[in-house]
């Protein structure tokens, strides 16, 4: 079973390869998160993350609802 947990997503770096972005998970910043399957994913949006990549773009209220669940 895997588990993807929601962040928002603060900063992206066009200047690799690959498009990477900084995600904020709660108040703990994590860079190095790969964009590669969320190619429409811009600055302040919500997305699931798992070991490293974001799997999908979500609503906020979503995630909120996520973050507070897992809290």
């Amino acid at each position: 079973m895997c588990l993807a947990i929601p962040g928002k997503i603060v900063e992206i770096s066009e200047n690799t390869p690959m498009r990477m972005a900084k995600v904020n998970f709660g108040g703990a910043v994590k860079s190095e998160i790969s964009l590669l399957f969320c190619p429409l994913a811009k600055i302040n949006d919500y997305c699931l993350v798992h070991a490293g990549i974001a799997l999908e773009v979500i609503k906020e209220d979503r995630a909120r609802e996520a973050l507070f669940l897992y809290r």
